[in-house]
C-alpha cells in the first residue's frame, strides 16, 4: 500500500486551497487528509504501507506519521509523478495500491474493492478523480508503460491513462469516482470535522507553486 503525499509546509503545500484557507490553514488541511489516508490504508495492509513524500522524508510531521501509523517512509524520485509512482511500484511487490493524500471520502471499501478487481483478474483498478486524474492505481503486476504519454497536471490524466492501458492490452477496471481536495470549490467534499478549526484566511495568497497533480496533491 504506497501513499504518495507532500510535505506539509506553508505556502508550498495546497497553495490553490491558500485563498479559502490562508498558508497554514492549507498546510493543516493537507495534515489532516493525509492522516485520514493513513488511517484507511492501515486498515486495509496494517504492516504493509508505505509513505512516498516529496520533496523528502526530512520533516517533523511525516517521521510523527511513521511511528504513528506505523508506516515505512520513502522520498518519491523522478521528474514528474508518472515516473515517481513507476519507481516506487519498481521497488516493491505486486499486487500494489497507490493512492493519493487529498481523497477524504476514499474508504475501506475502496481499497478493497481495488484489490478484489485485481484478484478477479484485471491488471489494473483506477479509482477516478472528478477531476479528470484519480486518487488510486491498483496494479496486479508491473505496468511501467502506463505512466508514458501521461500529461501530469492535466484534467486528460485519467483519459490517457485508459489509452494507455487499452494500447499495451491491459485488462483495467474503473471503480466510482471520488472527489480529491485540490481547490477552493472542492471543500464542499471535505468532511466538516477535517475543517474544523481552519479559518478564512488573514493572510495575503501565495501564488500558485507547482503540484503533483489530479488525485496526488
Amino acid at each position: 500500500m504506497l501513499v504518495f503525499a507532500r510535505a506539509p509546509e506553508p505556502g508550498r503545500t495546497k497553495t490553490r486551497l491558500i485563498p479559502a484557507l490562508g498558508a497554514k490553514g492549507a498546510a493543516r488541511l493537507h495534515e489532516r487528509l493525509l492522516e485520514h489516508a493513513l488511517d484507511v490504508a492501515r486498515q486495509v495492509a496494517p504492516d504493509h504501507v508505505e509513505l512516498w513524500c516529496t520533496p523528502d522524508t526530512d520533516h517533523p510531521f511525516l517521521e510523527r506519521c511513521a511511528e504513528r501509523f506505523g508506516c515505512s517512509l520513502h522520498s518519491q524520485v523522478g521528474d514528474d509523478l508518472g515516473a515517481r509512482m513507476r519507481h516506487a511500484l519498481e521497488v516493491g511487490p505486486f499486487p500494489a495500491l497507490v493512492m493519493g493524500s487529498d481523497a477524504p471520502t476514499l474508504g475501506v471499501g475502496d481499497l478493497v474493492a481495488a484489490r478484489k478487481a485485481l484478484a478477479e483478474g484485471a491488471d489494473v483498478a483506477l479509482i477516478p478523480a472528478l477531476d479528470g486524474g484519480y486518487v488510486l492505481l491498483a496494479a496486479a503486476r508491473p505496468v511501467p508503460g502506463l505512466f508514458e504519454a501521461v500529461e501530469w497536471g492535466s484534467d486528460r490524466v485519467l483519459e490517457q491513462t485508459r489509452e494507455r492501458a487499452q494500447a499495451q492490452g491491459l485488462v483495467w477496471a474503473e471503480l466510482e469516482a471520488r472527489a480529491d481536495i485540490d481547490r477552493p470549490e472542492d471543500l464542499v467534499h471535505c468532511p466538516p470535522v477535517l475543517l474544523r478549526g481552519i479559518g478564512a484566511p488573514r493572510e495575503s495568497p501565495i501564488p500558485e507553486q507547482s503540484q503533483v497533480g489530479p488525485g496526488f496533491g
